[in-house]
């Protein structure tokens, strides 16, 4: 028997946790991976950036940090279109922008063009892949959200593990403008049919049950909403700034070191592999302890790897500590969309989910930036990986007090 749910004073079926809400999620997911290219070809073109425009580390960095300002902002506008009209509208929007952006930047003749293009088309662009995308399939599972949830944001590490060797090769034997002008062809072509197949739209699944269970969770929490909101915005924005160092810089880092920037390559696509698995991991443990303790337990283990880079820096090792940096790391993100989902209405998962991302993507991207002037300025990565340490330490504390808190408060409740 398929359950029911009341709307608009009639039974209808509740299409969650269905086959077709599977097959939703692989859409999603493919669509997530072919346009998360958008994160993941500037980080690779960043050594053929700063030889083409002979510039330094931190600005042929540039282009990645407003990409993900681009991504952050975009994804909250993303995610309020998603609210109101549905996904295949913010998602059709997005790819045009990301087509029109990677034509833009294959024509470009200066690195200020360049950054202009990634931020206001595919740092914009990308994010209606990533955070709305999340969004709407927590609405299409229930009993499996956690797990759903992770695979979809599984789609961004699934486009880490892909683009990073495709995009090298095709620079090295095309240059970067040709490339990024292919890449712009194969979205339009690629995405657009995809976005068609999820025009349908969830309706009337804000249920009360929903709604109230939202009010409980929060209603058991020792402050406000906008103080919640708030904490995991700034712990999002640690979190990522720690995260960004090996992401960002290892591609340079590794050229540094003499092992070349496809070995970079090389290992930025393993530890983005491995942070598949950590993400679908993830998702089953959040359906069993929540959001909170998941993203406690991945802030501490990727403070655990990125304590690693410091005393290891030989081509096995560092091979070796990427993989583990992806394991470990994968599942914070997704984490704070599930914290988002048990602590606050449906109706607003969209934009506060939109949110939470910014806050991530911001850290990203000013994480991008610190690196590569902290490079500049000690000639080291060394200073760089202790300044990510110190981000995440902060971000540690956040979830570890939002655990004990909401433990403290329930306490007397049950007593």
């Amino acid at each position: 028997m398929i359950p029911t749910h009341a709307a608009a004073g009639r039974a209808e079926p509740d299409p969650t946790d269905t086959a077709k809400a599977w097959l939703r999620l692989g859409v999603a997911v493919l669509l997530s991976t072919i346009g998360g290219v958008g994160m993941w070809s500037v980080v690779v073109a960043l050594p053929a950036l700063q030889a083409d425009f002979g510039v330094t580390r931190a600005d042929a960095a540039l282009p990645y940090t407003l990409a993900m300002l681009g991504f952050a902002g975009g994804g909250v506008v993303m995610g309020r279109l998603a609210d109101r009209f549905g996904i295949a509208v913010p998602l059709a929007l997005g790819t045009l922008a990301l087509g029109l952006g990677y034509l833009a930047v294959g024509q470009a003749s200066t690195l200020w063009q360049v950054a202009i293009a990634h931020g206001l088309l595919i740092g914009i662009g990308c994010s209606a892949t990533f955070g709305p995308l999340i969004a709407d399939l927590s609405h299409w599972f229930v009993r499996r959200r956690g797990i759903a949830v992770a695979i979809a944001a599984s789609g961004n590490y699934l486009a880490g593990t892909f683009w990073p060797p495709v995009v090298q090769h095709f620079i090295a034997a095309s240059g970067w403008r040709a490339t990024h002008t292919g890449i712009g062809l194969f979205l339009l072509v690629s995405m657009l049919p995809l976005v068609y197949l999820l025009r349908r739209r969830m309706q009337a699944h804000h249920t009360e049950a929903a709604v109230q269970s939202a009010a409980r969770r929060q209603a058991e929490l020792p402050f406000s909403a906008v103080t919640l909101q708030v904490l995991l915005c700034i712990a999002g924005i640690a979190c990522c700034v720690a995260m960004s160092m090996p992401q960002v810089h290892l591609v340079a880092y590794c050229g540094d070191l003499g092992y070349g920037a496809a070995r970079g390559a090389e290992m930025l696509s393993l530890m983005l592999g491995f942070g598949i698995v950590s993400r679908i991991a993830s998702g089953f443990i959040a359906d069993r302890i929540g959001g909170v303790r998941t993203l406690l337990l991945g802030s501490v283990l990727q403070g655990t790897a990125l304590f690693l880079y410091l005393f290891f820096d030989g081509l096995t090792s560092l091979y070796v500590i990427s993989a583990l940096f992806g394991l470990f790391q994968g599942g914070i993100v997704p984490s704070y969309a599930i914290i988002v989902r048990e602590y606050f209405s449906p109706r607003e998962a969209g934009t506060r989910i939109g949110l939470v991302l910014m806050a991530t993507l911001v850290g990203m991207a000013l994480g991008g930036w610190l690196s590569g002037a902290i490079f500049d300025l000690t000639g080291s990565y060394q200073a760089a990986f202790l300044n990510g340490l110190g981000w995440n330490l902060l971000n540690v504390t956040i979830a570890a007090w939002l655990l004990l808190r909401s433990r403290g408060r329930r306490a007397p409740a049950l007593a």
